[in-house]
């Protein structure tokens, strides 16, 4: 097994919680008295195109909260935005003290390789202090694709300037790390700070 020179980490999931899934948008959404109904035939259409970086927040809530079939909202564009921004939370503590770890090591650059719309990712880089442990940024509202379209990973296997054997992804999702493997990259599913640990150190990096 190569020895690993980069590390690409999944947020969502493993260190925060997701930004704007079916949970997030319920509580939000209800809190307004949106009928999710309406919103969620809108969604994935809008989301297509606000995950892949091709469109703004301000354009995917126009169309899916704000849009013309519906009559005129109590609420604000950005009075919407902050509610949606306040649903980030860290999930996993112990997965920054990992973060900060292998930071500190400086034997891995560390990238992160996630879906997230350009702004809900800055949000969630800036309110959490997470941009100083990385490298560089993976995300799908950059290079406008999505996990587990195989793209996505071809472009963080390139940017990375190692070989697909030399880097390792973490992601909660099994088929975010099947994608992964399938060209090459090694990959641990996530269940736990403890599992993550000592998976990690299966593969000699240590991070306790």
């Amino acid at each position: 097994m190569a020895a690993i020179k980069t590390i690409f980490w999944d947020l969502g999931g493993v260190v925060l919680t997701n930004g704007w899934d079916r949970d997030q948008r319920a509580r939000v959404l209800t809190s307004l008295q949106v009928d999710l109904a309406d919103y969620e035939s809108r969604h994935d259409a809008a989301n297509f195109f606000w995950e892949r970086g091709l469109s703004t927040a301000y354009d995917f809530f126009a169309k899916t909260v704000f849009h013309a079939d519906q009559p005129s909202r109590d609420f604000s564009y950005d009075e919407l935005w902050s509610l949606v921004c306040a649903e980030s939370k860290v999930l996993h503590p112990e997965c920054i003290d990992i973060l900060g770890k292998l930071y500190d090591a400086r034997t891995y650059s560390l990238a992160t390789l996630n879906n997230e719309s350009r702004e809900l990712n800055a949000h969630r880089l800036d309110a959490f202090r997470l941009r100083p442990y990385f490298d560089f940024f993976i995300c799908s509202g950059y290079v406008h694709e999505m996990k587990p379209h195989v793209d996505i990973y071809r472009a963080a296997i390139e940017i990375s300037g190692q070989a697909a054997e030399q880097t390792l992804f973490i992601d909660d999702k099994q088929e975010n790390c099947d994608a992964a493997v399938s060209l090459g990259m090694q990959a641990i599913r996530f269940q736990s700070p403890r599992q993550l640990i000592a998976d990690l150190a299966q593969l000699g990096i240590e991070a306790a």
